[in-house]
């Protein structure tokens, strides 16, 4: 095993990456700049979009999806020689590259950060909703059952994961840069006209993000969405007096956060939900539901200085603008996400033992390999294995 304490060749293969803007690619874009400040070596595979494979997935005009992805990864593996390998998604590029570790006998880590069983659940009648959850999550526990370490963001997941059976979990948290993320104060040409209080929810757009928990309801002040998705479209025209900005990113997001007077996370299917350290780090006040997330993250009882968690969303909002309007009191408890923090975790992490189970497929395999080879040709009729100069 590499010592971590010298510089490691790192590959991360993931279908959320550039040019997608969601908490998926922001967490691995921040991760991977903390591993190369370290000095470690970084190469990211995420879908090539000039692949005649790539395709948009459904639903999800933004999102691009690489099938037919094994011998591009082959390929890489060949070239790179990674010490060590996470696969961050479970896409078709990270089942390529599941499949392709096992075939190479290729230890891996994996993460879990999108919460699909729910999303799917969400778009389906309620009399499906049961089976469609129960089929998914056997289908991500398969996908991570020869993994080294699933890694997950907070304690609600890690208990959510282990009640479906899935074994090695491990707690990868999460950071806000505070450079870019702060109380700027809020003077802001986009909000001048606007009336107060300004109630801002930054994220996806789509069903399984909730906004209509939060769009439909008689609040004081004016609703501002920061972001793009698949119901942009529709939610503009069922709510002509919500304001959408569209996707914003860098200092542009970070001033339009730090000029509100309250940040709202309706979603309730979130593994962590990112935006809140970033609200909280531009010294907002926070309303939400007490669900996956912010239960985790505003756990600590100096967070109801400034967090409401309701399953009543109007009755959080009031509650939460009632709180004194002090921007150091969130700022200060931002703080304590720090992406340097959070990526000693995903070292520690790359390191876990390979499964057992693993081990002996592993050598199994490599027994039946050399069964195989020293059978006469006439006995090799009907055997489904190849040799491995042909694999």
């Amino acid at each position: 095993m590499t010592n971590l304490h010298h510089p490691a060749k790192i590959l991360i293969v993931s279908d959320a990456w550039h040019p997608q803007i969601n908490g998926v690619v922001r967490t691995l874009e921040s991760t991977v700049l903390e591993l190369r400040n370290m000095g470690h070596e970084i190469e990211i595979v995420g879908p090539d979009y000039s692949r005649w494979s790539t395709v948009t997935a459904p639903t999800y005009p933004g999102i691009k999806l690489e099938f037919f992805a094994r011998t591009r990864l082959r390929q890489i593996l060949k070239i790179y020689k990674p010490d060590f390998i996470h696969i961050a998604t479970e896409g078709p590029l990270g089942w390529a590259a599941r499949n392709l570790c096992l075939r190479l006998q290729q230890p891996f880590t994996t993460s879990y950060h999108t919460r699909f069983p729910e999303y799917f659940a969400a778009r389906m009648p309620s009399w499906l909703a049961p089976s469609i959850l129960t089929f998914i999550y056997a289908a991500l526990r398969r996908f991570h059952a020869p993994s080294s370490a699933i890694m997950v963001a907070t304690a609600s997941i890690e208990k959510t994961l282990r009640q479906y059976k899935f074994r090695r979990v491990v707690r990868w948290s999460r950071g806000v840069d505070m450079n870019l993320f702060k109380p700027y104060g809020q003077d802001l040409d986009c909000y001048s006209h606007l009336m107060r209080p300004i109630l801002l929810y930054v994220g996806r757009v789509a069903i399984e993000k909730n906004l209509r928990a939060f769009l439909g309801l008689k609040t004081q002040g004016t609703k501002v969405i920061v972001g793009d998705g698949p119901d942009l479209g529709l939610l503009k025209r069922e709510y002509p007096d919500t304001h959408f900005l569209g996707s914003l990113e860098g200092k542009t997001l970070a001033r339009h956060y730090a000029a509100a007077d309250l940040f709202v996370f309706p979603s309730v299917t979130d593994t962590f939900g990112l935006v809140l350290i970033e609200a909280c780090a531009s010294g907002l006040r926070i309303a939400s539901y007490p669900s996956s997330g912010p239960l985790d993250i505003f756990s600590h009882e100096k967070t109801r200085n400034f967090a409401v968690l309701d399953a009543d969303l109007g009755r959080a909002i009031e509650s939460a603008l009632a709180l004194p309007n002090f921007t150091h009191i969130p700022w200060c408890f931002a703080k304590g996400f720090s992406w340097a923090a959070c990526t000693r975790q995903f070292l520690y992490n790359l390191q876990a033992p390979t499964p057992q189970a693993v081990k002996r497929i592993t050598r199994f395999r490599a027994w039946l390999g050399r069964w195989y080879r020293n059978l006469p040709p006439r006995s090799l009729e009907g055997i489904p294995l190849r040799r491995e100069a042909e694999t």
